[in-house]
């Protein structure tokens, strides 16, 4: 996050705090599609991320008063979003849906998933999907803690301090369960990229 943005929203959250409703639809417009994009990767129908996003946003709205600035004000709007579109889904009786893009997760880890040789190759763009639907069902049938913590590092690229602050744990936890996800997806990758068990993604 650029030097001076936190500073800028918590500007913004003080003159809010003080009844300056224009104040709240400048963070309001400034996250509503990170967010969006965040709640997409938990609920699949963009109607309904909408509505959540929504909803998310009159909950902060409404605990504002109590925001003391201790985290980045999108880190404590992020932890809203998620608790919002678990109760969402929970109210719903469904499980989170994961969907995503392969290239969001290349980015993260030392072994990137790149490892397919040259794009181009009908094989090569056939082997990606492989193991896009790999990646994505894989996440999609980890327990929901592990499936949040790998979601918020590879794909929305927070940091360990932020996704702990989020998820309201240790740094160690964590590391844990990044650890624990991305070993659970290599598992299943291995037989894909003929890989050994020394390595992981």
């Amino acid at each position: 996050m650029p030097v001076g943005d936190r500073e800028i929203d918590q500007q913004l959250v003080e003159r809010a705090q003080a009844g300056d409703k224009r104040a709240f639809e400048l963070l309001v417009a400034k996250y509503q599609r990170k967010l969006g994009r965040l709640l997409s990767r938990f609920i699949r129908d963009p109607a309904e991320v909408d509505d959540v996003s929504q909803e998310a946003f009159i909950k902060a709205y409404r605990a504002l008063p109590s925001f003391r600035g201790d985290s980045a004000f999108y880190t404590w709007l992020y932890r809203i979003g998620i608790n919002t579109a678990k109760n969402h889904l929970v109210a719903a009786g469904r499980r989170p849906a994961i969907g995503g893009e392969l290239e969001a997760l290349e980015g993260g880890g030392e072994d990137s998933l790149a490892q397919v040789g040259d794009v181009n190759t009908p094989e090569a763009e056939l082997m990606s999907k492989e193991i896009a639907q790999t990646v994505n069902n894989t996440l999609g049938q980890l327990p929901e803690e592990l499936r949040t913590a790998i979601t918020l590092r590879e794909i929305e690229g927070l940091s360990y301090e932020e996704i702990a602050q989020i998820m309201n744990c240790p740094i160690g936890t964590v590391r844990s369960r990044i650890f624990r996800a991305r070993e659970a997806i290599a598992e299943k990758l291995r037989p894909l990229l003929q890989t050994g068990k020394d390595r992981r993604w």
